[in-house]
């Protein structure tokens, strides 16, 4: 089969589509024949050398997928070959075969088109692992999500408007923000010219942000503490603002408020297949009676892998890039 190697870690021209050896499935696993995959920003760090896959992963970057079962493991039972899935992945998705864990398979959604639905499951399993299972979310509270226009932003949009909360967002431009109020974001912040924490403020009679999803780190840590409600729950995702920042635990402790971080990629295989479990029962009707969709900017031949990674890093997309076959 092809898959995308990193020879050398570098840019986007470090990505080299080349011949390897097919995946056998092992215990447990499926083999799955890639029609289209998606790319994070975990992807963009593993190609510049900075986000090694774990141990037992495969080499190449990719953290879902859609596709066909070709072949089942010893083991697996629930899934036939020919079942259309879509896949959270540990690596590999950037290949035209890849071996999975059957934890962490999903049926494709009614309504849905397979290409597209290797957008679902790296961002409804980290929305609904972080905002809903570990945040717990509710009807009525405030959800404030940074990066609005994001694969992930563009999904806890959705997720929060479906379950009766009111979502705000920050995002850097004029039509970023018209994108994520048509997805129903209802409190829309221009980061590059408004203060987020004054903003939410405003918007909520000074009360604050509930449940704030942040995939910046340190660089906003202090001012998103500001911004939470008492009792408010901040889930960081992401350290796109530094992984170091200076925490205020009197005005945490002021705010009985919490501070998860959390990573998906390197969890145990039965964390996942809980999450990927609860994304089946509570997402996947909500997908497939229309009020929640994937995102998708735009499809890219996964051996141009190169030319997704470039869009992404410019970061004017909205949505989720697919690398499709052919």
């Amino acid at each position: 089969m092809h898959a995308i190697t990193i020879p050398e870690p570098g840019g986007p021209e470090a990505l080299v589509w080349d011949e390897v050896p097919d995946p056998v499935p092992g215990e447990g696993e499926v083999l799955v024949e890639v029609v289209a995959g998606a790319v994070n920003r975990a992807d963009i760090l593993q190609r510049q050398g900075f986000y090694d896959p774990p141990p037992g992963a495969s080499p190449y970057p990719g953290l879902e997928c859609s596709g066909r079962i070709a072949a089942l493991g010893p083991g697996v039972s629930g899934w036939a070959v020919g079942d259309e899935v879509c896949a959270l992945l540990s690596g590999g998705g950037y290949a035209e075969k890849v071996a999975v864990p059957a934890g962490q398979l999903l049926p494709v959604p009614e309504g849905v088109d397979l290409k597209q639905a290797a957008a679902l499951p790296e961002v409804t399993c980290t929305v609904w692992s972080n905002v809903f299972m570990i945040a717990h979310l509710r009807p009525g509270e405030t959800l404030l999500v940074h990066g609005g226009s994001s694969g992930i932003g563009t999904m806890a949009i959705q997720l929060g408007r479906a379950v009766g909360a009111r979502v705000a967002v920050t995002a850097g431009t004029k039509e970023k923000l018209e994108r994520c109020a048509e997805l129903g974001a209802e409190v829309l912040i221009n980061y590059r010219e408004q203060d987020f924490v004054a903003e939410v403020k405003q918007a909520t009679g000074g009360a604050g942000a509930d449940v704030i999803l942040d995939n910046m780190g340190a660089k906003y840590l202090d001012r998103n503490v500001k911004a939470l409600a008492v009792n408010g729950r901040l889930a960081i995702i992401g350290m796109q603002g530094g992984a170091k920042g200076e925490l205020n635990i009197g005005a945490l402790l002021a705010k009985r408020a919490a501070i998860s971080a959390t990573s998906l990629r390197a969890r145990p295989l039965e964390e996942k297949a809980a999450i990927v479990a609860a994304v089946r029962e509570h997402v996947w009707p909500l997908i497939a009676a229309g009020h929640v969709r994937p995102v998708v900017h735009s499809e890219v031949p996964m051996s141009d892998a190169a030319a997704a990674h470039r869009i992404v890093e410019e970061s004017s997309h909205v949505g989720k890039v697919l690398l499709v076959d052919g």
